[in-house]
């Protein structure tokens, strides 16, 4: 089969989209998949993101495909759809890391397990250089005592799983603080 696809195929390919063929849609992300997922990588910094950012995309674009005026206008439509999915996840992250930030002050004020205050700030820092996933193992294990089988109840993950990126968040703080 050939890969290369000319401006001509891909508009055929999205009118046939438009119309509701899974196969066209297919193709046509098959197509850009590698694009938006560079794109949404070096945008949002996490293979995880990109690949739910990217997903996010593909699954608003199938469904908004009917309203595209310009079948030749589909790159920088599907681009523009990533980049409000990019923006959106990283307004989530920031509101994360505040809530984050804001527990940690208040747990601050509220607790004198914290003898020297110049420790708990560059706990803090070490905290937020972790994904949000990797802050909430770190917290269940350290903070809730929970156990890798609690933990994977909690996230979803596996126990396995949750092990594991507690060892490598713990290893990244680690690593931070020295």
């Amino acid at each position: 089969m050939n890969n290369i696809i000319t401006e001509t195929n891909e508009k055929a390919l999205v009118m046939q989209a438009a119309d509701g063929s899974k196969e066209a849609f297919c193709r046509l992300y098959g197509i850009y998949k590698d694009k938006l997922y560079r794109y949404a990588f070096y945008r949002l910094g996490s293979p995880e993101d990109a690949e739910d950012a990217v997903s996010d995309c593909v699954l608003a674009a199938w469904t908004e495909l009917r309203d595209l005026k310009n079948p030749q206008a589909f790159s920088s439509w599907i681009f523009r759809i990533l980049h409000g999915c990019c923006a959106k996840r990283i307004k989530e992250e920031i509101r994360s890391r505040e809530k984050l930030e804001n527990s940690i002050r208040n747990y601050r004020n509220y607790s004198s397990s914290f003898e020297d205050p110049s420790l708990s700030v560059e706990l803090s820092e070490a905290l937020a250089q972790l994904s949000r996933q990797e802050q909430d193992v770190v917290l269940l294990s350290v903070i809730g005592g929970l156990n890798s089988n609690e933990i994977s109840a909690v996230t979803g993950l596996t126990s396995g799983a949750a092990r594991s990126k507690l060892s490598r968040s713990l290893a990244k703080m680690r690593i931070f603080l020295t």
